[in-house]
């Protein structure tokens, strides 16, 4: 009886120390400020996929000329991906459709780009997709900005 109660008091204390680890992760990725909730989905085909399939839900941080793209579900405090600003180049947007409604938040736009030959999708609020086009529009003169 004492063991059982010893391993169900360790188990809890291991699954509070994870979640303790998962929100201060997310306040030290958000402490320099610029971050925004982002979906990403990598090297997507040219026809639009909506069965809600390859989706990774992320929080995205500004950090001079690149995006910082980190997964909410990992403990690495590395970004996932980094995008550099003048090698993005937006396609277009569109709306969830079908399964990809139930895959991201509820008021994302996705937001088709292609970064250095490799083609993405982003979704983001409206708000985000806002600061995001603004700071591509931003670029130093002389860079080269494709945004649709």
């Amino acid at each position: 009886m004492v063991l059982a109660l010893t391993v169900c008091g360790i188990v809890v204390a291991l699954v509070a120390l994870g979640l303790f680890v998962f929100g201060l992760r997310r306040r030290l990725i958000q402490r320099s400020g610029g971050t925004f909730d982002c979906s990403l989905r990598w090297d997507v085909s040219e026809e639009p996929d909506t069965s809600g399939k390859g989706w990774s839900y992320g929080v995205a941080r500004y950090n001079g000329d690149r995006i910082e793209w980190y997964r909410v579900f990992s403990y690495a405090y590395r970004p996932r991906r980094v995008l550099e600003r003048a090698s993005i180049e937006v396609a277009g947007r569109r709306l969830p459709e079908g399964e990809e409604e139930l895959a991201l938040l509820s008021d994302a736009i996705i937001l088709t780009c292609v970064h250095r030959g490799t083609r993405l999708e982003l979704a983001m609020s409206e708000d985000a997709l806002t600061g995001f086009l603004a700071w591509l529009e931003a670029a130093p003169p002389g860079q080269r900005v494709n945004v649709a």
